[in-house]
């Protein structure tokens, strides 16, 4: 069974929480920039983590949208969420309870996903720590961008935008050197991710659809290409 505890996830949640500050305070600034009071978009940012939703959210509200617009919205961009945690479900040890799914299911992001599916089990003690600075660091970005407001020059809001990206790849890339199988499907799942950008019919398509796309199809290939022998929890 798992040996994870705690306090092994504060410390794989440091790297993903120093990227979430840097992201979520372009948010913030951004947010200010559209005329969102802080204490508004500090409110965002603690009852959601999703930097993409969150920017089209405001982004929305900014043109005076419907509440259906962002709903609607939201569920394409964040639809891939579902497949985490469908596929973060099968990790979990016998100790979580439903309260705990929920919670946990919360604190669902592309990185925190990508480091906790990595694991063979995870436990709630673990998941918990790892959510834990995420979630600060997101909400404190917001708070320090959202105070700042137009204060930084875009550059550098651009520039700080940038380190998540960097984040994941780092994160992905440390997976497909423990196991050589991962990184074919690496390969076609960002060909599949470069045909929805770059092919005018595809590029047509949300980026919340086009994600589910890539992961389905090079998910598929790679179980049938490149599958995975399953090791048994207890040993």
């Amino acid at each position: 069974m798992t040996n994870l505890t705690y306090k092994n996830g504060i410390k794989d949640g440091i790297p993903i929480a120093l990227g979430y500050f840097a992201v979520s305070l372009a948010f913030g600034v951004t947010a200010t920039s559209l005329g969102v009071p802080y204490y508004i978009s500090i409110l965002i940012s603690i009852s959601n983590l999703t930097s993409a939703g969150q920017l089209a959210g405001v982004a929305i509200v900014a043109v005076l949208g419907t509440v259906l617009e962002i709903i609607l919205t939201q569920l394409v961009i964040n639809a891939r969420y579902f497949l985490m945690s469908l596929t973060l479900s099968q990790k979990l040890d016998n100790k979580f309870k439903m309260l705990d799914r929920f919670l946990c299911a919360f604190g669902i992001t592309d990185e925190i996903f990508a480091v906790a599916v990595s694991k063979k089990k995870v436990s709630k003690n673990y998941m918990y720590g790892l959510m834990l600075l995420p979630i600060i660091g997101w909400t404190l970005g917001t708070t320090v961008g959202a105070i700042l407001g137009n204060v930084l020059p875009q550059i550098i809001v651009n520039a700080l935008s940038i380190a998540l990206f960097a984040m994941f790849i780092s994160i992905v890339c440390s997976a497909s050197l423990d196991n050589k199988k991962i990184f074919p499907v690496i390969l076609i799942s960002a060909a599949l991710s470069c045909c929805f950008y770059f092919i005018p019919y595809l590029s047509t398509i949300s980026s919340g659809i086009a994600y589910i796309f890539c992961a389905l199809i090079s998910a598929v290939i790679g179980a049938i290409l490149f599958p995975i022998e399953v090791v048994d929890s207890d040993e």
